[in-house]
């Protein structure tokens, strides 16, 4: 038996925005996986927001305790919706018992009918963190079609994580600052943490598990919150993980060295600068490695 918390955080918006819909479609896919979900799959649902957004979730989810630390604390002038840490997200999985493995979404990424089942068999295979990117949605297809035929669109791919499941007792481990959520670089600490910390990680970055509704790979970001998680990141929370990391344990690792230095210069949620470093270590510890082998077996004559 794998015991999965699903934790996402929903958002109490107008019926007249295109979020709202693409909520709801999200709710009812989370919902109609986890019917499909094997025997050997025990799966609770659940939710953490802020106290004004507690209406929007339906019953299927369990909801923790509010959220209470906000972007208004530091941006008081920013007249956008508040967005919460994802620290303070994480730290409601210790309201949940008996779970394994914690899984987080956002609340605009739909899940497969089909995806706990095979994130079950992929925790099965011996992977302690599974990252997944989503499938990209036209808006108009989400605007004229049932969920069952949005089962059916292939998409295009996305080159962004935003599906993260991984063993619970690494959460204890994890450096993740002041990150707001829905802003960049919130993938990029999660994705770090994980190659850090997690022994067997996989990362599927073309699957059919996860849609998103929205074309767009790099959408239009505010500038202050943007250079917030970008200062938090890069000063507080990579100098403390940059010892712990292997490039083996990132995306892309199985990969010859001409085609993964490709993907990382491409992916604009990895950097050209950590891949160099990464890699230059991995080239020193192989050198190391068979310059010390060379050694045993001389003194083994």
């Amino acid at each position: 038996m794998i015991r999965i918390a699903h934790l996402i955080n929903p958002v109490n918006v107008t019926e007249s925005a295109n979020f709202y819909k693409y909520q709801q479609i999200t709710f009812k896919s989370i919902i109609e996986a986890s019917k499909w979900a094997n025997n050997n799959i025990k799966l609770n649902l659940y939710t953490t927001q802020f106290t004004e957004d507690q209406t929007i979730t339906p019953v299927e989810f369990h909801q923790l305790s509010d959220l209470k630390e906000s972007t208004l604390e530091i941006f008081p002038t920013i007249q956008e919706k508040k967005l919460p840490y994802i620290f303070e997200i994480f730290d409601k999985f210790s309201e949940v018992n008996e779970a394994d493995y914690y899984l987080y979404t956002n609340a605009d990424i739909a899940l497969m009918p089909f995806f706990y089942n095979v994130v079950s068999d992929y925790i099965a295979n011996g992977h302690d963190a599974i990252v997944i990117n989503r499938r990209r949605i036209s808006k108009k297809s989400a605007n004229n079609l049932t969920i069952s035929q949005l089962y059916s669109e292939i998409g295009k791919s996305h080159p962004g994580f935003d599906c993260f499941i991984f063993k619970a007792e690494l959460l204890r481990n994890f450096i993740l600052g002041k990150i707001i959520v829905g802003i960049p670089f919130i993938e990029v600490t999660l994705l770090n943490n994980i190659a850090a910390f997690s022994r067997n990680p996989l990362y599927l970055t073309n699957a059919h598990l996860t849609f998103h509704i929205g074309m767009e790979v790099l959408p239009k970001r505010n500038k202050l919150l943007y250079w917030h998680n970008r200062n938090e990141f890069f000063k507080k929370i990579q100098p403390i993980l940059k010892p712990l990391l292997n490039i083996h344990k990132f995306p892309y690792a199985y990969l010859p060295f001409y085609l993964r230095a490709i993907k990382w210069i491409l992916n604009p949620s990895l950097f050209t600068i950590n891949y160099l470093e990464l890699e230059n270590r991995s080239i020193v510890q192989k050198i190391i490695n068979k310059v010390n082998e060379f050694r045993w077996r001389i003194l083994n004559r």
